[in-house]
């Protein structure tokens, strides 16, 4: 894999045709440099990272426009949908996609072949639907879930996919407190009233701070789950900022 500084005049030209969805000027720039598609671009410095031309296509924010034509011409030309991004993790381009709810970027890639179970998401290393999930990318999530992707207790309880919860709780190798309290925070975040009553009701903890310093009531606020709030309040529920 030829990896280009992220100076070099090519890596700014093939950058500025897949941010700006320009397929013409990408397929020229593939075509005149062959092996460019399974390429990387390197940034140097303190934050020195290195992304795969895919990586450049699902990029924050993402929906760029033509995305899915510019994924289906790089992955045409050569580039591997399964690309890991070289820095502070280890993600993929669905991972990111997944990030930026860009359903058309997950579709594309998943046509292309990407793994929706690859691992090495900023959230606990895990699949492109922990990243969903963790960042209440919800159209994505449910998207990779049409794809066919497998839940853990978190991110059934965060999409309220309540059979899954049950079966999960219910069966063998019934999850610990911690467990149903992370999930029980999920359902609170995805706004999933009904999961949250029922992992409340099996032993979560009501006011255990979570992820990002969040009571499951400030992450109700903060995702805008006015019923699900309005419940825990009259649970009496806490924010961190109350105290004990």
């Amino acid at each position: 894999m030829a990896v280009l500084d992220v100076r070099d005049p090519v890596a700014s030209a093939v950058t500025e045709a897949i941010r700006g969805g320009d397929v013409t000027a990408l397929r020229e720039l593939l075509a005149t440099h062959p092996g460019l598609a399974a390429s990387a671009i390197r940034q140097d410095g303190e934050a020195a990272v290195t992304r795969s031309l895919l990586h450049i296509a699902t990029d924050w924010p993402g929906h760029f426009p033509h995305g899915p034509e510019i994924i289906a011409a790089l992955v045409a030309s050569g580039a591997g949908p399964d690309a890991r991004f070289i820095g502070a993790h280890s993600e993929t381009p669905l991972h990111w996609a997944a990030s930026n709810d860009d359903v058309a970027a997950i579709d594309a890639l998943v046509a292309a072949g990407a793994d929706i179970e690859a691992d090495g998401a900023v959230i606990a290393g895990g699949t492109p639907l922990a990243d969903a999930c963790a960042f209440g990318q919800w159209r994505a999530a449910r998207r990779l879930l049409a794809h066919g992707a497998r839940t853990t207790l978190y991110e059934a309880a965060a999409l309220g996919l309540l059979d899954r919860v049950t079966s999960l709780v219910e069966g063998t190798g019934a999850p610990d407190r911690d467990d149903l309290t992370s999930a029980f925070w999920g359902a609170c975040h995805g706004g999933q009233l009904t999961t949250a009553r029922y992992l409340l009701d099996r032993g979560a903890d009501r006011d255990r701070i979570g992820y990002d310093d969040k009571t499951p009531l400030d992450i109700a606020v903060e995702a805008g789950a006015d019923d699900v709030a309005t419940w825990l309040r009259g649970l009496g529920a806490r924010t961190r900022a109350e105290p004990a």
